[in-house]
C-alpha cells in the first residue's frame, strides 16, 4: 500500500495558519523502541501523518528514533508528519520551561508541531489547591516563549474545563491552538465544543473508543452493522463528521490500518443523532472538573 502524503491527508486549519491531520496515532501505553517502531511503521503505511505522545508516556525518545528511521522508507521528511507531545503535571509551573525543553530534546526532531499542557493541576498538589492557577499561567508563559523561538510551532492544552479555558483566554498572549479532551458519544462536552468554536480553538478528541468499552454498546453495534463498518470506525467517524480530530491508539498493525479507514463513508443524520443521544456525561478517563 502506498503511503498518503501529508499534503493530501484530511486536515484541519489551526488558528496559527498551520494544518493538523484529522487522524493521528495515539501512543499511550506504547513502550519500548520495538513496540513504538512497529506501530509507527504500520501507521505510516496506513496513511497516518500525526503522532501523539507525552512526557508521562515515556516514549518521546523512542517515537523520535522510530520516525527518523522510518520516514525515508516511505519517501517522507520531517515536514510530512505532525508531532504532538505534552508537559507532565510534575513540571507544571516553574519547571515548565525545563520540562518542555526535555520533550523537545527527547524527540530530537528540530521542532514539535504541537505541545500541550497535559493536565490543569500540578502533581503533588490537592485538586483544590490555590497554587494551581498560578502554575498554569507560568507554564503557559513558558510555552509562549518557546513558541516564539520556533521550537513549539503550536501550543495548546489538554483536559481543561470551561472555567480553565476562559481564564486562559483572558490572560494569554498567544491563544491555544488546540484543546484535547476525552470525547465520545457518552461524553459529548457541548459547552467545551461551543467555547472552542467561539475562541477559534481546535477541539480534539482522545479516548474515542471509551477505553474499548464503547465497542460493545448495543446502539454502536447496531449502527456498525447497518453501515457494514467496525464499531471503532463508527465511533471515529462520528467525531470526524463533527470536525473533531481523533487519536485512536493501538499497537496492533491490523487495527491501526482499520482505524484509518474512516474517510470513505458517511454516517446518516439519523445514525449521528442516535449516537449523540447516548451522551450521559460518562468518563472513562480522569476528571479535571475539581482542579482549581
Amino acid at each position: 500500500m502506498s503511503p498518503t502524503p501529508f499534503s493530501s491527508s484530511p486536515c484541519v486549519a489551526l488558528n496559527t495558519g498551520l494544518q493538523m491531520p484529522l487522524l493521528g496515532l495515539g501512543t499511550y501505553k506504547l513502550c519500548g523502541l520495538q513496540d513504538v517502531h512497529r506501530a509507527v511503521d504500520a501507521a505510516l503505511c496506513a496513511g497516518y501523518r500525526a503522532f501523539d505522545s507525552a512526557a508521562v508516556y515515556r516514549n518521546e525518545a523512542e517515537l523520535g528514533k522510530a520516525l527518523r528511521a522510518l520516514l525515508p522508507k516511505y519517501g517522507l521528511t520531517r515536514e510530512d508528519v505532525f508531532i504532538t507531545s505534552k508537559l507532565g503535571p510534575k513540571d507544571q509551573g516553574e519547571k515548565a520551561m525545563e520540562g518542555a525543553l526535555h520533550s523537545w530534546s527527547q524527540l530530537d526532531l528540530d521542532y514539535i508541531d504541537l505541545y500541550l499542557i497535559h493536565w490543569p493541576g500540578t502533581q503533588g498538589l490537592p485538586v483544590g489547591d490555590e497554587r494551581n492557577p498560578g502554575n498554569r499561567a507560568q507554564s503557559w508563559a513558558s510555552l509562549e516563549e518557546l513558541h516564539g523561538q520556533g521550537k513549539l510551532r503550536n501550543i495548546g492544552v489538554s483536559n481543561y474545563t470551561p472555567a480553565h479555558m476562559r481564564a486562559l483566554m483572558q490572560s494569554c498572549k498567544v491563544p491555544p491552538a488546540v484543546l484535547q479532551v476525552e470525547f465520545h458519544p457518552r461524553l459529548c462536552q457541548p459547552e467545551l465544543m461551543s467555547l472552542c468554536k467561539q475562541y477559534g480553538v481546535c477541539f480534539q478528541a482522545y479516548s474515542s473508543l471509551g477505553k474499548g468499552e464503547l465497542l460493545s454498546d448495543p446502539v454502536i453495534l447496531d449502527v456498525a452493522k447497518n453501515c457494514k463498518r467496525t464499531p471503532a470506525q463508527v465511533l471515529l467517524r462520528w467525531a470526524l463528521q463533527q470536525g473533531v480530530p481523533v487519536l485512536p491508539k493501538s499497537s496492533n498493525p491490523e487495527r491501526i490500518q482499520r482505524n484509518a479507514e474512516v474517510f470513505d463513508f458517511t454516517l446518516s443524520d439519523t445514525d449521528m443523532d442516535r449516537l449523540s443521544a447516548l451522551d450521559c456525561g460518562q468518563r472513562f478517563c480522569w476528571d479535571p472538573s475539581e482542579v482549581a
